[in-house]
């Protein structure tokens, strides 16, 4: 690639990756080990995007463990590894209980296989309702460890265990200045909106969602040195609890999760490069 200036070799290489990844069945984003080396930098948007200079959450820390460790999804920004532990330490000092924290994003960020649309660009995190387990051994936060929905869709009812902990769980997350939303499924929305709190500017940025019964869905903002990082409107100045929450609730029943069929996103050239 000599006499190619930076962009042009970064092109070249780009597409060359981009064939190899066409030829080779079954490789994806989930098959790449490690972050990409640079500047700490999100790409692209929330569900079409990808990660450099990811760093990855220790599996354990204070006021938190992290789970579901068999699926390799623990890596982020800084700023959202950051984010975690300031909630965490947060949550210990409060007595709320041990933060499970799930899913983040994949070394390079980009797209999964299962589960989720966005996690894409390591600025999203998965932190789960259940705060009374004790700190397990790595090899018992799997799959199979239990993290029960609080909510029962169908009938439109919320389970007596959301109780005071994780109400200030999530006004201690979304009053967090880098939170850009939280989505929550909607009857927890509607009893975040129940609760009589003294500043209610933070409920803004609880977003009813479909599923999320049984966890948090955090989303910070884009950060500094993230030029191509797509960022989401700022949610409406209101709480979010009048017309819009009805709306959800009115629907009788809400699905576990957004109707329509999940398609492969187009990646910019930037992240097709990373895998």
């Amino acid at each position: 690639m000599v006499g190619l200036s930076r962009a042009g070799r970064r092109f070249v290489l780009g597409a060359v990756i981009l064939w190899l990844t066409l030829i080779i069945p079954g490789y994806t984003w989930d098959d790449v080990d490690g972050p990409a080396a640079g500047d700490p930098e999100s790409i692209g948007r929330y569900a079409a995007g990808c990660a450099i200079g990811a760093a990855r959450l220790p599996p354990d820390g204070v006021g938190y463990q992290a789970v579901r460790l068999d699926r390799n999804r623990h890596y982020g920004h800084p700023k959202l590894v950051r984010f975690i532990e300031t909630l965490a330490q947060g949550a210990e000092d409060a007595g709320l209980g041990l933060l499970p924290v799930g899913d983040m994003s994949q070394p390079r960020g980009g797209p999964m296989i299962e589960a989720h649309a966005s996690h894409q660009i390591g600025l999203d995190v998965d932190i789960y309702f259940r705060l009374d387990l004790p700190r397990l051994p790595e090899g018992e936060r799997g799959e199979e460890l239990e993290l029960p929905s609080l909510v029962n869709d169908e009938a439109l009812q919320i389970d007596p265990a959301f109780g005071n902990v994780q109400a200030e769980l999530l006004r201690l997350a979304a009053s967090d200045s880098g939170v850009a939303r939280i989505f929550v499924n909607p009857l927890i929305k509607q009893a975040m909106c129940e609760r009589q709190w003294q500043d209610r500017s933070f409920l803004r940025r609880l977003r009813p969602w479909f599923g999320h019964g049984d966890h948090m869905h955090v989303r910070l903002a884009c950060p500094p040195g993230s030029a191509d990082c797509i960022a989401q409107l700022e949610p409406p100045p209101s709480d979010g609890c009048g017309s819009e929450l009805g709306s959800w609730l009115e629907r009788g029943q809400i699905p576990s999760r957004a109707p329509g069929v999940r398609r492969v996103p187009d990646l910019s050239m930037r992240c097709e490069a990373l895998r």
